[in-house]
């Protein structure tokens, strides 16, 4: 059984995971935190602050927003006090919590992912090998992110892990272009085109565009509801159960699959 405190227990993804997590056997969430909303809680204890929590738990969940940076710090430094791992679920972090998340994992295990999907991560395998046959074979690079009008950050950080892993293909040697209307110039070979469109109830689609002479490849994920994040999470609080200290990811479970 793998006992876990969820962070944002009332938000859009923590519903999901709460939803996820009653169908799940070997999973229990003892306790929540969050901001009571009116008409009542669930069936687990529910704090404003963790600091709070009278439950042990085999991982902390956090799926708070970004902007609530010092809440996180405050889980991150309770975790760290109570030795218990955390799923950090948030994007869109500025650096100073992420150097703060790079200081706790020196402590306890620390899992984070730009994304929680199990085939974000697969395609993210995949576009290594992909990126470095095509932009040799002169392929253009570009990437496409669609998203809910609420969405706070642009590009995701999904489109940025994206990015990063055919920059990494390709021994960094790319640049990412955001914006082409300041400047009438041809496209150059060593840039990546990052693209966010926002709008209506995207929950999230990715496009990878490798445009070639007379030909077109796309890699394309397209996520149909948040439980795909909430089953990422749950399987991520399972992996990080009993780990060492250190910083993970979905690169490393994937891996721990096979």
């Amino acid at each position: 059984m793998t006992r876990i405190i969820l962070c944002g227990c009332f938000g859009r993804l923590g519903s999901a995971i709460c939803r996820i997590a009653a169908q799940s056997p070997d999973v229990e969430i003892v306790a929540g935190v969050d901001v009571m909303p009116p008409g009542g809680g669930l069936s687990y204890p529910i704090y404003s602050d963790i600091t709070q929590c009278q439950q042990t738990a085999d991982a902390v969940i956090c799926c708070l927003p970004p902007s609530s940076t010092t809440d996180i710090v405050t889980q991150l430094e309770y975790c760290v006090q109570e030795q218990t791992p955390m799923v950090l679920c948030t994007t869109g972090l500025p650096d100073s919590i992420l150097d703060a998340v790079q200081n706790a994992s020196d402590k306890v295990a620390v899992f984070q992912s730009a994304n929680m999907s199990l085939g974000i991560n697969l395609l993210v395998n995949m576009l290594g090998r992909a990126t470095k046959l095509l932009h040799d074979a002169g392929f253009d690079i570009e990437i496409i992110e669609k998203h809910h009008n609420q969405k706070l950050d642009a590009p995701s950080g999904t489109a940025y892990l994206l990015a990063d892993a055919a920059n990494q293909a390709l021994d960094g040697k790319m640049q990412y272009t955001h914006d082409r209307s300041h400047a009438r110039d041809k496209r150059s070979r060593n840039e990546i085109g990052l693209h966010a469109l926002r709008g209506g109830s995207i929950v999230g689609e990715h496009n990878v565009i490798f445009a070639g002479q007379d030909e077109l490849i796309e890699l394309t994920h397209i996520a149909q509801s948040r439980d795909v994040f909430a089953v990422g999470a749950i399987n991520a609080a399972r992996f990080i159960n009993n780990k060492p200290p250190g910083l993970y990811n979905m690169q490393a479970l994937i891996d721990s699959i096979h």
